[in-house]
């Protein structure tokens, strides 16, 4: 099997997005988890990191770490991307778990 492409993001872009993502957004973190990353019994949720294939979250489910992976609409490789990917994740989430629609 191939390795994984690598992330087109440095380190120090991963962890300000990540730091961004679980101090003012955590509880987007666990819509996104419930939402599209199937797992419906998320109640608490980190961002851990963003590849190529998408955003990567280890969601809490009956008290155990799960990893989530959700994947971006397509391909994704300038930061100012990822704001509008992470947004379109929250609507689609919300709408599929029937929950009010926040503006960005």
């Amino acid at each position: 099997m191939p390795d994984p492409a690598p992330s087109p993001f440095s380190p120090e872009v991963v962890t300000a997005v990540a730091r961004h993502m679980n101090d003012d957004h955590a509880e987007d973190n666990v819509t996104i988890c419930r939402g599209l990353g199937g797992q419906p019994g998320t109640t608490a949720a980190v961002m851990t990191g963003m590849g190529p294939e998408g955003l990567e979250l280890e969601a809490t489910v009956d008290g155990a770490p799960v990893p989530v992976v959700v994947p971006w609409s397509g391909p994704i490789t300038e930061r100012a991307q990822v704001r509008a990917e992470v947004v379109r994740m929250h609507t689609e989430a919300s709408e599929a778990l029937g929950l009010p629609v926040a503006e960005h």
